[in-house]
């Protein structure tokens, strides 16, 4: 998407999803000044999906959001793993933009990277890239140690940044995907189906998990 459409994507979930039904989840603003302040789109986006997905699961299935079903939409603490006895397992170097169900024993930790407004494609979307490919790594090694499945998911938006500016980055990330590094990649107004997917194949992955305890 480009800013105009990710803007109108977003007031229309806002009005139809969040305002209407009286959603919590945070709605934060981008780093932007003058007239270019406003929200972060494509977080707003995510924000309200995951929310919106996971209260219907939970009405659908006699569950309380919040309390039996919920997400971390902006995590203050690191992503940690802990066994049993809650001792500490392993934990993440980075802070994530979500988490679910939270950050202790997360079954995803997702990162979302918009760049509307940029007109250069500099070392900054570029060290982003570089650090996700940290993270897969990390992530890998943790899950692989505590033997517990964190799925790492990438959020990206902005067609002029990726498509036009930035192609030989968007092949980094392919390739990362591809050979494990990250577990999804969503592109843009891919969001609007895909992630309401992703996040049923979690909620499912999760209640197999209580299950079996």
């Amino acid at each position: 998407m480009d800013v105009h459409t990710a803007r109108a994507v977003f007031y229309k979930l806002q009005a139809e999803l969040y305002e209407k039904n009286g959603y919590t989840c945070a709605l934060p603003f981008n780093k932007q000044k003058g007239e270019k302040k406003d929200y972060a789109y494509f977080t707003g986006i995510v924000n309200i999906l995951t929310e919106h997905t996971l209260r219907t699961y939970a009405k659908q299935n006699g569950l309380q959001y919040g309390r039996d079903v919920k997400f971390d939409d902006n995590p203050l603490s690191l992503s940690y793993i802990t066994d049993e006895a809650g001792r500490l397992q392993g934990i993440m170097s980075r802070r994530f933009d979500g988490a679910y169900p939270g950050t202790e024993n997360p079954l995803a930790i997702w990162e979302v990277k918009e760049y509307y407004y940029t007109t250069t494609f500099g070392s900054r979307i570029a060290d982003g890239v570089y650090e996700t490919q940290l993270d897969g790594f990390e992530i890998n090694t943790i899950s692989k140690e505590t033997q517990k499945n964190i799925q790492h998911i990438y959020f990206i938006d902005d067609f002029n940044t990726w498509w036009n500016m930035g192609k030989s980055y968007l092949c980094r990330i392919v390739d990362m995907l591809h050979v494990g590094h990250v577990d999804e990649v969503i592109f843009g107004k891919e969001v609007l189906e895909r992630w309401p997917k992703v996040l049923h194949e979690l909620l499912a992955a999760h209640e197999v998990a209580v299950q079996g305890r």
